[in-house]
């Protein structure tokens, strides 16, 4: 749709572990009549999603195709070790990788470490997904290495992790195709940069319910041009105020001989 028919919204595409919450609530908060619409997808589906239109932008693991989608990093996430709390690990309160030498590391399909060699013994499979993984953890099957987001975010009351040295890092990019930049899309760019609504470098925002536009401009008031009183003060107040001098408002006139005696003739 276009013109006055168009409704705007926002759709907002996620990866598992990424916690969008804080930037949808400043979403909300500067744009209540604009919506947005979250959804998460499999981090393999989500450049499908944005190439499809389906979202407008992707919360996305790096890395990013470059010729086709424009990117913005955000962060890099430590990367740990999901073991059984009974584990040796769990004596120290970091792990490097030949710590884990003797053990079965899972490699799920859906991995968003890029390894050049997993560390650790291989399983006879890989399990199809990382909550797969994490359920053969619980069963004493290996250990899985993943970023802390998604250790969290399948968090087990058996389980716990440990921060893992010498291992590849994921980071998390705001992603949107390269040429379907909207300007929802814009704003966003904005918030997650941390921008002010009033950011110049940002959108400009309509003015708040209630408040004129004259109002929303910083605050600041206008000068008054030259030779023109300031608002609030009129002519009149100028002559009020030579008056408080004890002079009248036109002043004395040039040959005033008040106070001198006359000539006899």
């Amino acid at each position: 749709m276009t013109g006055s028919d168009a409704t705007l919204s926002f759709r907002l595409a996620y990866v598992p572990g990424v916690m969008p919450d804080k930037w949808v609530r400043i979403w909300n908060e500067r744009q209540p009549d604009v919506p947005l619409t979250l959804t998460q997808v499999l981090p393999g589906a989500a450049a499908e999603r944005l190439l499809s239109g389906e979202a407008d932008a992707g919360l996305v693991r790096t890395p990013v195709d470059r010729e086709v989608f424009s990117a913005i990093p955000l962060y890099t996430e430590q990367t740990v070790v999901v073991v059984p709390k009974d584990h040796l690990v769990t004596a120290v309160d970091e792990v490097a990788t030949e710590d884990l030498a003797d053990d079965i590391v899972l490699h799920p399909l859906d991995d968003v470490l890029d390894w050049e060699s997993l560390p650790g013994r291989p399983a006879l499979e890989r399990p199809a997904t990382t909550a797969d993984a994490v359920e053969l953890v619980a069963a004493g099957i290996g250990v899985l290495v993943v970023p802390l987001s998604l250790a969290r975010l399948h968090h087990r009351k058996d389980l716990t992790h440990r921060p893992l040295r010498d291992a590849p890092e994921s980071s998390v990019a705001l992603a949107w195709p390269e040429d379907a930049k909207t300007d929802q899309v814009e704003d966003f760019i904005g918030i997650v940069r941390g921008r002010t609504a009033n950011s110049t470098r940002g959108r400009q925002q309509p003015p708040a319910r209630g408040e004129s536009a004259s109002a929303d401009r910083g605050g600041a008031r206008r000068k008054p041009a030259p030779g023109k009183p300031a608002a609030g003060k009129s002519a009149a107040g100028k002559s009020a105020g030579a008056k408080r001098t004890g002079k009248s408002g036109r002043g004395a006139p040039k040959n005033d001989r008040r106070g001198k005696p006359r000539r006899r003739s």
